[in-house]
């Protein structure tokens, strides 16, 4: 998600602009579901290519779409694809609480750092440099090298994370954050492969997200050159925020848990799960990607934004 305020100007006209014309929102709503190139857009949009084309230039200049140049019959063609799912303009810094009122905590974790699972086939783990263990053998999701995944599947169960939350003692927390890349889980790959993807904080489940597949038609940005051009490539960055009143997947309230109910002051770690429940409706699996697979060059991230003690006191 791109997040855009008065903090930074220069970003939030060239956006603006670029979303300022019919032609370049009909663009960037033609890349939802696919990556298209100059002439595909041309055609569907009943516009000429010079005008695409210019439309297109001001789109990447924003860093709204990337654009790569693949050969094509004749010379090469250049494709394009969609850089953010959501943009979130924040236009309320007057009413905002200041900057130096709430801090945040935040806690970068390797997808292999996981402390507990529960997998079934298909299934198994890669790095940047080759598969790490025996594919679809669960048993093999408990070798020490699992540390070192970069990408991980399974079909059903779940992976369990223990988080440290370092902050002051008596510090009041305003929210937790919990952002990763995922996908579902087929054979190969299907777009159009849901699967029910839960996660759970402190054993509370905090919602569920319906992910519309596993998704392969292109080549994820940042996998390694020797991983398949038939195999999962790449995910959907997801945030979930559990705030005081309710939780959020990227913004849009999927439930009503609370941090009251996460019993986050009981101990200085938190427990994360990701998993598909037993009696999900969409039981299609679950890919994570780690900062060297997929789309986005992160781990799985957890943030909490908290108020220390003394200034909660002074307030």
């Amino acid at each position: 998600m791109l997040e855009l305020s008065f903090d930074d100007p220069e970003q939030l006209v060239t956006v603006a602009h670029a979303l300022s014309t019919r032609s370049r929102v009909d663009i960037l709503r033609l890349l939802v579901s696919r990556n298209l190139n100059v002439i595909e857009i041309s055609e569907l949009l009943k516009l000429p290519v010079s005008t695409v084309a210019n439309n297109i230039r001001v789109l990447e200049a924003a860093k709204l779409i990337n654009t790569e140049l693949l050969p094509a019959s004749r010379g090469a063609m250049k494709v394009c694809s969609r850089n953010y799912d959501d943009i979130h303009i924040a236009l309320n810094q007057e009413k905002s609480i200041p900057k130096g009122d709430i801090r945040v905590y935040e806690v970068d974790v390797p997808i292999g750092h996981y402390s507990d699972c529960e997998v079934t086939p298909t299934c198994g783990m890669a790095n940047a440099e080759g598969m790490i263990i025996r594919e679809d053998e669960p048993a093999s999701f408990y070798h020490p090298k699992h540390i070192s995944a970069q990408i991980m599947w399974f079909r059903k169960g779940y992976v369990e994370y223990l988080l440290p939350m370092e902050i002051p003692a008596g510090s009041r927390i305003e929210a937790l954050e919990l952002s990763m890349e995922m996908c579902s889980e087929a054979p190969n790959y299907d777009n159009n492969w849901p699967s029910d993807i839960s996660v759970w904080i402190n054993g509370v489940e905090i919602g569920m997200w319906t992910c519309p597949g596993d998704f392969g038609d292109r080549r994820g940005k940042l996998n390694p050159s020797w991983w398949l051009d038939w195999s999962t490539q790449y995910g959907l960055l997801k945030t979930w925020k559990v705030d005081r009143d309710k939780t959020t997947l990227d913004m849009e309230k999927i439930s009503s848990v609370n941090l009251s109910q996460l019993n986050l002051d009981q101990s200085p770690k938190v427990r994360l799960r990701i998993g598909i429940k037993p009696d999900a409706v969409h039981q299609g699996g679950i890919n994570l990607f780690g900062r060297q697979f997929g789309d986005y060059e992160q781990n799985l991230v957890m943030k909490v934004h908290f108020v220390p003690e003394e200034e909660e006191a002074q307030a």
